[in-house]
């Protein structure tokens, strides 16, 4: 695969927004992109919206944990290959479905994500 020259155009984002997240299974996922010819990855977390379809408030407990999943994934894998992490805040689940989890709302479980993905 390495040869097509697909890994030196893209870097692969791997996704999950469970509290509970694999962290052994992602770490495994991250070598097997390195062995792919793969050097770079993201994360993708969610601050908001990825908890219901109907949420109306934000379950900050659950976001929080789903950081601090993803920090232990980093320090299980080698110092160089996470190039950095998006941290998504769902609108709506389809374009036929009414908003989620307004942003305001959500302004709290930002501040504690990003305090958490900053401060361990």
């Amino acid at each position: 695969f390495s040869e097509s020259g697909v890994p030196q155009l893209v870097q692969p984002m791997i996704w999950d927004y469970a509290a509970d997240l694999d962290v052994e299974g992602k770490v495994c996922l991250i070598e097997k992109y390195r062995r792919c010819g793969f050097s770079k990855v993201w994360f993708a977390s969610a601050f908001k919206g990825a908890t219901g379809v109907n949420q109306s408030l934000t379950l900050i407990g659950h976001h929080l944990k789903n950081h601090l999943q993803w920090l232990k994934v980093a320090s299980n894998s080698p110092a160089d290959v996470l190039e950095g992490i998006a941290l998504t805040g769902w609108q709506r689940y389809d374009h036929f479905s009414v908003l989620c989890e307004l942003l305001p709302v959500a302004i709290p479980s930002l501040a504690v994500c990003l305090q958490a993905l900053k401060n361990g």
